[in-house]
């Protein structure tokens, strides 16, 4: 009886534990106003990496447009908002100083090779499983945090990894 007592009160503690723990498992989505953000991932970088880029899908349940208009996060010296779009036979990444639109009613997807959050200047590589948070600022909707985890594997789209033929405006 006693054994038993003990082991659910530890079973009862390693359950509590991520509600103490900060930066332990991101939500599979996080609700602000209107607005909707689901499957948020990063991919893992290799040592010396100085960007890291953040994915989500943004929905917009509501009947007034939106706008991303910031990002932050404490992994990086600057969080901005980017677009990677083909331009005459090249891959260019810009940063989006106006923000990103979100139409009312609609889903935006931010993915590899299209929007994203890009983590500039990262303090330390980021670790396959390991959390970003990162604050997004909505222009109506306000702030909200989510967890950007760790999920892909590097690859030729990993920030940091091999990027031949892209241009950065």
């Amino acid at each position: 009886m006693k054994y038993t007592l003990i082991c659910c009160a530890a079973l009862g503690l390693l359950a509590a534990m991520p509600a103490f723990a900060t930066n332990t498992v991101p939500a599979s989505s996080v609700s602000v106003g209107s607005l909707k953000i689901e499957h948020a991932f990063t991919r893992p970088t290799p040592a010396g990496a100085t960007v890291a880029a953040g994915y989500v899908t943004i929905v917009n349940a509501g009947s007034t447009p939106d706008r991303l208009v910031s990002a932050t996060s404490d992994i990086s010296a600057k969080t901005q908002i980017h677009e990677m779009k083909m331009e005459n036979g090249v891959m260019e990444m810009r940063e989006l100083t106006d923000g990103l639109p979100i139409p009312a009613g609609a889903t935006v997807a931010l993915k590899p090779g299209g929007y994203h959050i890009m983590f500039v200047d990262l303090k330390h590589p980021v670790k396959p499983g390991e959390v970003i948070t990162a604050t997004l600022t909505f222009e109506k909707a306000g702030k909200v945090d989510i967890g950007f985890k760790a999920t892909a594997s590097m690859g030729a789209m990993a920030p940091g990894g091999a990027m031949g033929g892209m241009k950065m405006q």
